[in-house]
């Protein structure tokens, strides 16, 4: 009798062991790995689908959980992860020869170039000016012909402002424009660097100081005047000494020569682009005006042109390397799926024999 039972108790549990078996195993989740490692989910999606930017850290970490949980990549939802044209847009409001002498925007691409030779990504650059143009990058941008755009050089209501909130691909600005501040951004203290060099200025025992200003439709030039008046106004100085130069290096000449004439006493200017300062120290010497012991001059951005000016330029330094760099950086961010926050870098004076 006990022999015969227990025939049917060892089939039952053969039997049993091969469902078992045969029940498959539910798949351990993307979000399952992301706990077990410590990460964001889009971290570990990054480091799943072997994109750029993740520290090596955060990679052992989710490979360990890989191994761990025995997460297999769904194959549909990853090719529909990677799969990307190729390419980002730089797109600049703007061709005016004058924009691309300054050194300023070689120095921005080669920071943005910085980050996507580390990537399979192409850089394309757009000079959406015309409203031709315009409407060739949106198109470019809605039927996703590129991966991601960065915009710069916004001026006023421009139109290609709008692009955020109609573009299929993620969108940074490099620099806030003027009139509403985009969600994702990277800029410099341009008014806080404005501060300081004026605050110099006054600081040296100079009473009767000028500015000229870049373009005022542009949210960098905008916030350098509003700077200088900050600095004036807490020394209880006149603030109505100002001509407009455009960014250009004859703008700032321009802009100079009709300081003089305005107020041929001033001792100090501000000028808010070391391209425009070069064209105002040339005005200053051919009116035989020495600097600094007649007039003080500081300019902003701290290109290399500026350490060769006679005499060298005193100067806000804003790091342009870094403003190209972490607007490419914000942009692959997005890409993964990240929410990165608004980015302004902060800006220093540079003092050299100028003022």
């Amino acid at each position: 009798m006990t022999g015969i039972q227990s025939r049917p108790g060892k089939a039952i549990e053969k039997e049993t062991a091969r469902v078992a078996t045969e029940t498959p195993r539910r798949q351990p989740t993307l979000d399952e790995v992301a706990e077990r490692a410590g990460v964001s989910r889009s971290a570990a999606s990054r480091v799943i689908n072997n994109a750029p930017h993740v520290s090596r850290a955060k990679r052992e970490a989710v490979q360990r959980a890989i191994d761990d949980l025995g997460y297999v990549p769904n194959a549909t939802a990853r090719a529909l992860a990677t799969q990307q044209v190729g390419a980002v847009v730089l797109a600049i409001s703007g061709d005016d020869p004058a924009m691309f002498a300054d050194p300023f925007f070689a120095e921005v691409v080669i920071g943005i170039n910085s980050v996507l030779e580390e990537t399979e990504l192409e850089l394309m650059l757009s000079l959406a000016t015309s409203s031709r143009g315009q409407a060739r990058l949106e198109q470019l941008l809605r039927t996703r012909q590129a991966d991601g755009v960065m915009l710069m050089s916004l001026h006023g209501d421009d139109p290609l402002a709008s692009l955020a909130d109609k573009a299929s691909v993620p969108v940074v600005f490099g620099g806030r424009p003027l009139n509403f501040e985009p969600r994702y951004y990277v800029d410099a203290d341009n008014r806080g660097g404005a501060r300081l060099a004026t605050e110099h200025l006054v600081a040296a025992g100079r009473r009767k100081i000028a500015t000229i200003t870049g373009r005022l439709d542009e949210g960098a030039g905008t916030a350098r005047l509003q700077g200088f008046q900050d600095a004036l106004a807490v020394a209880r100085l006149d603030s109505s000494l100002v001509e407009h130069g455009g960014f250009s290096e004859d703008g700032g000449s321009q802009a100079m020569a009709r300081l003089l004439s305005r107020a041929p006493d001033l001792d100090a200017v501000f000028v808010a682009s070391d391209q425009m300062a070069i064209g105002a120290l040339r005005v200053l010497a051919r009116a035989g005006r020495s600097v600094p012991a007649e007039v003080a001059v500081i300019g902003f951005n701290d290109i290399a042109g500026a350490r060769h000016t006679s005499p060298p330029l005193t100067t806000i330094n804003q790091p342009i390397h870094a403003l190209g760099r972490e607007m490419a950086r914000m942009l692959l961010a997005l890409m993964a799926g990240d929410q990165p926050s608004p980015l302004i870098l902060p800006t220093r004076l540079v003092v050299r024999s100028s003022a």
